[in-house]
């Protein structure tokens, strides 16, 4: 049910013979007739300067959402919410679904250089004290194969897929610049 509109002057309500109603910019309502009791752009109500609007079915939606019943404007309100959420909710799974591609690739991609230095390094002829390539403090399944005395090396021809964090954790960075890269 709206809420009931009266003038806040002269307390009366809307009926067929009865002039129409103004809302002002500070929040009241007033009745033609005491509108014209007034001073011009000033509230008869709070007497602060202030703007009118007449009320009617075309007057800005926002004004007419003040005078609804508050079912109208729950129901109104939650179609509007519903509309945005769904609508969010799609953006966000075409992001997901994004970034879940460009994940698969990139551990595709990482497994196919995993594989190519695995590959390398069964290539490389076996030798004795040498120092693996990158320093290991924890699991490194990136560095060289273990050897073995007779001098041929362990390489399977089934590499291992160690998991993304595994090689996260495992990778170092060098503080020191190469001399081959540009700065």
């Amino acid at each position: 049910m709206a809420i009931r509109i009266f003038c806040n002057a002269c307390f009366c309500e809307p009926r067929k013979a009865t002039p129409r109603f103004i809302f002002t910019s500070c929040g009241h309502v007033v009745c033609e007739l005491c509108l014209q009791k007034g001073k011009k752009e000033e509230c008869l109500i709070c007497r602060t300067p202030c703007r009118t609007v007449f009320l009617s079915k075309q007057t800005n939606a926002e004004i007419q959402s003040l005078f609804m019943g508050i079912d109208t404007l729950c129901k109104k309100y939650s179609k509007e919410i519903t509309q945005i959420s769904e609508f969010q909710e799609k953006n966000r799974k075409h992001l997901l679904a994004y970034y879940r591609e460009k994940r698969i690739k990139l551990e595709e991609s990482l497994r196919k250089a995993t594989q190519q230095l695995h590959r390398i390094q069964c290539m490389k002829p076996p030798q004795q004290n040498t120092q693996p390539p990158f320093s290991s403090t924890s699991r490194n399944p990136l560095s060289i194969p273990s050897r073995r005395p007779n001098g041929y090396s362990s390489c399977s021809l089934q590499p291992t897929h160690p998991s993304t964090s595994e090689i996260i954790e495992s990778m170092e960075i060098d503080p020191v610049p190469s001399p081959m890269r540009k700065v």
